[in-house]
């Protein structure tokens, strides 16, 4: 959600499985055009939901052969294999047999079998993945194995969204992407020229708000246990899997909110942190200052971290910042 009080121009599709829009200061439907186009060729390059992708086109041939793809998924999938190899990483590129498995947000209802479980762990090593730079294939040595960008894809498109405005002549916007927004330097609704972004309350049926960030040129990014999930015998299991038990994630967290100068790096860094949990997080964060973070804690406390980056208005009494 963001909070807008000057004169501005609002174009939405329904892309990417949820609702992108771009709010510009003055109206240009040609360039709002030209993005949803390209969001629409990049989501046809990274998708699995379809049965034709270049991704697809990789986890067919898993255990077979190589697969040449461009260099811009190259790219990409050799940055999120880097990220999953990272020590206690929580992100693996290499996680789509458990994601099917599970069907976490698509019609699952009940907890796979412990068997299952164990043969899809068995698949999802990330050293798994072969790239081969010269020839920018991509090869999954296991029949089987499934690289899964959904957790990327929007961060990597709303970069390039924000670059497309930029070559555009276009200097203030707000980009959202269903959960990531990235806001285009400064806004023109107040002498700060912060723009406002609402942090959803997690649960809640309403879009009630904890509260309110405030940025200038940043990415903000949110990962919750609130997002996609479901109930089974008084048992909340979310999308967040973690690759070591092969079970949704269990810690102190409710969501993690991060911050940075791209929406890339929010997408990686969401997952990764929210899976190290509040401490540990938080130790990250503080040897790498570029990087900012708003811990939503399941005990309703909110904690931030680096925020230097960012200030934060918090609105709801049902939590407390500490």
């Amino acid at each position: 959600m963001v909070n807008s009080s000057y004169e501005s121009y609002e174009y939405v599709q329904n892309l990417l499985g949820t609702t992108v829009s771009l709010i510009l200061c003055e109206p240009n439907e040609n360039v709002a055009h030209k993005i949803f186009e390209l969001i629409k060729v990049l989501e046809s390059k990274l998708t699995v939901n379809r049965p034709v992708s270049e991704v697809m086109s990789v986890n067919l041939a898993a255990g077979q052969q190589p697969v040449k793809v461009s260099h811009s998924i190259f790219s990409l999938i050799a940055q999120a294999k880097d990220v999953s190899l990272m020590p206690g990483s929580c992100f693996n590129v290499a996680i789509g047999p458990l994601v099917k498995l599970w069907k976490i947000g698509f019609n699952g209802r009940f907890p796979p079998s412990q068997q299952q479980i164990d043969e899809k762990r068995l698949l999802i090593d990330p050293q798994d993945i072969e790239l081969n730079v010269e020839d920018q294939t991509v090869f999954l040595k296991k029949k089987g194995m499934e690289i899964d960008m959904g957790a990327i894809a929007k961060g990597y498109i709303a970069d390039i969204v924000k670059a497309i405005l930029l070559q555009n002549g276009i200097n203030q916007a707000i980009i959202n992407l269903g959960g990531n927004v990235v806001a285009l330097n400064q806004s023109p609704a107040n002498a700060e020229g912060f723009w406002h972004i609402g942090l959803r309350k997690p649960f809640s049926n309403n879009d009630e708000l904890v509260g309110f960030l405030k940025v200038i040129n940043k990415s903000v990014v949110t990962s919750g246990i609130y997002e996609r999930y479901f109930v089974h015998k008084d048992t909340l299991y979310h999308h967040i899997l973690d690759s070591s038990t092969g079970y949704p994630l269990n810690n102190e967290l409710e969501s993690i909110t991060i911050i940075s100068d791209t929406s890339l790096e929010g997408d990686l860094f969401s997952t990764l942190l929210y899976g190290l949990g509040y401490e540990r997080a938080n130790e990250y964060l503080q040897k790498h200052r570029n990087l900012s973070a708003i811990f939503l804690l399941k005990n309703k406390t909110i904690k931030l971290a680096n925020p230097h980056n960012f200030a934060f208005e918090l609105t709801n009494h049902q939590y407390v910042m500490r």
